[in-house]
């Protein structure tokens, strides 16, 4: 149990769109076409949100360009845009200005993003994206592993927050290996806060294998999507968004 203010929930909505695109991929959208991100987030928001999370991939496999700005104006939110460090997605990132930027990899082949950015494999790359997009206000976060080396790299960009990847230790989850993965992040979490970075972390955290991800140090805020998608099938965008607040609240 850790104590102060609550954990931080951001909403990731890409797979609202995805669900979209399974029918209306290829075509123009209009406001028939549905579900709509637009609305998934607002409703994200009224159920408490601290902020709406979306990943405009290259190959434009969910969200789309107009889907961005549309969320974008919506009143009060906070968005958080992954993209990948390109030059195309730097220029985007200049014109909309969004409150964060997660850098993140990218992969035309992956169903989602499999793994954390290489930092230190990329660094000259990464730092110069980090101060064009600081220049803009944007608040800037590497989503990278919770390797040390990394950690040490992601501090040379200047970026002020790392997102540590949690996937490896969904994937383990309910197996021997879950709790040297939940060690492995642990471990992350404490060097990262030791660097000075604000920390954030997300990848198949779900209803289930939260309560093991809440035990981890320092956290500012999960950036949860999937799941909660799934869980808004059953019983509506807005109580999936509460049933998870419930969970962070409770956390401190």
């Amino acid at each position: 149990m850790q104590s102060g203010r609550p954990i931080l929930l951001g909403v990731n909505i890409d797979h609202a769109a995805t669900l979209r695109q399974a029918r209306y991929r290829g075509t123009h959208l209009s406001i028939h076409a549905e579900p709509s991100p637009l609305a998934f987030a607002r409703e994200a928001m009224a159920a408490g949100a601290d902020g709406i999370t979306i990943h405009l991939r290259e190959d434009r496999r969910h969200i789309q360009p107009e889907d961005v700005f549309a969320i974008a104006a919506l009143p009060g939110v906070r968005l958080n845009l992954e993209m990948a460090c390109t030059p195309a997605m730097i220029e985007f990132a200049q014109k909309l200005k969004p409150a964060a930027v997660c850098l993140v990899p990218e992969s035309r082949e992956e169903v989602t993003t499999e793994g954390g950015l290489d930092v230190a494999g990329q660094l000259s790359r990464v730092s110069e994206t980090v101060k064009m997009l600081s220049a803009i206000g944007s608040e800037v976060s590497l989503f990278i592993g919770a390797e040390a080396h990394q950690l040490e790299a992601a501090k040379k960009t200047k970026a002020p927050v790392v997102e540590i990847h949690t996937g490896a230790f969904a994937n383990a989850w309910q197996s021997p290996q879950a709790a040297e993965e939940l060690e492995r992040l642990k471990q992350g979490c404490e060097r990262a806060h030791q660097l000075g970075f604000i920390v954030n972390a997300g990848h198949g955290i779900n209803y289930d294998n939260i309560k093991a991800i809440l035990a981890l140090p320092h956290l500012n805020e999960l950036n949860i999507g999937h799941t909660i998608v799934s869980r808004a099938l059953m019983v509506g965008a807005r109580q999936a968004v509460a049933e998870m607040k419930a969970h962070l609240r409770a956390a401190r």
